[in-house]
């Protein structure tokens, strides 16, 4: 075999692996278009609720969760809150614990957010008898309404978890709208497409009210890093439907700097690819069962992240017009349909004046992760970290 040949099979079998994920995407992406929730009606019954705040070195940001919390026209005694105050300072823990919440404070020797749960959970009072748990991350910040929306949602949903909407609150620097921007895509094609097919929508790990006595039982057996996928594929093989409502709004806190945005996304595909090497197992099962919601997990996990496949395309609709320029069109082609489906899954609210300069950040924010320890990285980092 030439080396042209095996250069055309290689370009070949990549650029199939990418236009998979490229497809899976497309078709979501479309979906969610035609996504419609009709008006949730007024629940009759008020249940109890139980926030839980896992907070870990982040004490201003419990602190604004909390404050907003606290601030709900819901009946005060139908709602608690716990906040696990996993290596906050002092200072954090005092202002906290003048606030009429339950405050942990662990001193984990290995932190997780399961550990932090299975905690707060052992320490409700046992007389007290909540019908719904809530996970708000540190940060999350939620409107004067949230639980009265919760509450109207549990009850009309019919299923034991919702998801709400989760959106960013600020996009002053590229990084930050990149990430605002991501999320949205997200709840376009992982949410909003999925319930238009009929599928669940996908976990995003906190804006998440689950039925209490159930996420009891299943969070105290969790022993991974990634509670939140562990909570999902339960939820999945025992056939529980994932709603999502977007219109209970969860406000969080995006990364401000490259190095924070690439930095979580490089755990993001740590844990994509963790999952999928411990759940690929029940893709064969789930197939032959008709569970379409767990299979459909699965295949998420085997998609291209989409930073990591934006990088792809960009670096061989570069490199390939050097090598051979016919093998280059399929992926100028496959990059405008990429474009495509990022523009139909963006909200209007974030096309404005700033939305080709973000795009245009996303190779420089790439680059400035691929070649962060070099001195490319350190001149491309004031241009990644800039204000927009």
């Amino acid at each position: 075999m030439t080396f042209w040949e095996i250069l055309s099979y290689t370009d070949l079998l990549l650029f199939i692996i990418v236009a998979a994920t490229v497809l899976y995407l497309a078709v979501f992406a479309v979906a969610s278009l035609f996504y419609h929730h009709s008006e949730t009606p007024k629940a009759r019954n008020m249940n109890r609720f139980i926030i839980l705040i896992p907070a870990y070195k982040n004490g201003s940001g419990a602190e604004k969760t909390v404050m907003s919390a606290l601030g709900q026209t819901y009946p005060q005694r139908l709602f608690d809150i716990t906040v696990i105050s996993d290596h906050l300072d002092e200072v954090n823990n005092f202002r906290l614990a003048q606030q009429p919440v339950t405050l942990l404070t662990p001193n984990f020797e290995k932190s997780s957010r399961a550990k932090s749960l299975q905690l707060a959970i052992n320490n409700l009072p046992q007389f007290k008898i909540y019908d719904v748990a809530i996970i708000l991350n540190a940060g999350n910040i939620v409107e004067p309404d949230f639980l009265e929306r919760m509450n109207d949602a549990y009850e009309s949903a019919g299923t034991k978890v919702i998801q709400a909407h989760r959106l960013s609150q600020n996009r002053d620097t590229a990084p930050a709208r990149l990430s605002a921007t991501f999320e949205e895509i997200n709840n376009s094609i992982f949410r909003r497409g999925h319930i238009a097919l009929g599928l669940s929508a996908a976990s995003a790990g906190s804006a998440m009210a689950f039925d209490f006595n159930w996420f009891k039982k299943n969070i105290m057996t969790v022993d991974t890093m990634y509670d939140d996928k562990d909570l999902e594929i339960r939820l999945l093989r025992q056939h529980i439907y994932i709603d999502y409502f977007e219109d209970i709004l969860v406000f969080e806190e995006k990364k401000r700097s490259a190095e924070d945005f690439n930095r979580q996304r490089k755990l993001w595909m740590i844990s994509q690819f963790t999952n999928l090497l411990r759940n690929i197992i029940y893709l064969p099962g789930a197939i032959f069962a008709k569970n379409y919601n767990l299979a459909d997990k699965i295949l998420q996990w085997l998609l291209i992240p989409r930073l990591l496949l934006m990088g792809i395309i960009i670096l061989m609709s570069l490199i390939m017009p050097f090598i051979y320029f016919t093998l280059a069109l399929k992926w100028w082609a496959l990059f405008a349909i990429v474009l495509l489906i990022f523009a139909l899954a963006t909200p209007n609210y974030l096309v404005d004046e700033k939305w080709d300069k973000t795009f245009y950040m996303i190779p420089i924010i790439f680059l400035c992760s691929l070649f962060s320890k070099t001195m490319i990285g350190k001149r491309l980092k004031p241009y990644a970290n800039q204000k927009l």
